[in-house]
């Protein structure tokens, strides 16, 4: 099981007003695949704060009616674990970003990680990628 990460569903619904770079497609096609996977029943573990954070973004580019689907969508599927923090954990995040040197969010990512016994992630954000123990998926996008 793989720990899945809010950037992976921001990538593959926000929709730009502006063309995107090769890279950008890039990195949207392959936040699509993950979402496919996942549909197909993928077993995946999130926490409902990274689902927050799926809302917090993409309320600003999908209709009211398709953040509804997403979110119900997301939320009713048995593949996906999602994973309740507590104030403590946040704590512990915030804690973490003194060594980590990356946003409260990933470093809550990471501790839910590691308590749960989880080596990789799918994320776009390479903070992740000095972070011991940690495998982030997919590592690099060639233009």
């Amino acid at each position: 099981m793989r720990f899945l990460d809010a950037n992976v569903f921001i990538y593959a619904y926000y929709k730009p007003k502006y063309k995107l770079s090769e890279k950008q497609r890039k990195i949207k096609e392959h936040a699509k695949e993950i979402v496919r996977r996942i549909n197909e029943g993928e077993d995946v573990m999130t926490t409902i704060f990274h689902i927050s954070e799926v809302s917090n973004i993409l309320k600003r580019a999908l209709s009211i009616e398709d953040l509804y689907s997403l979110l119900v969508g997301l939320l009713s599927l048995d593949n996906i674990k999602i994973i309740d923090v507590t104030k403590e954990d946040y704590l512990g995040a915030v804690e973490l970003m003194k060594e980590l040197k990356v946003d409260p969010n990933d470093c809550l990512a990471v501790e839910v990680m590691k308590r749960e016994g989880l080596t990789e992630i799918y994320t776009f954000d390479k903070g992740f990628d000095n972070v011991d123990g940690i495998r982030r998926i997919p590592r690099e996008i060639d233009p």
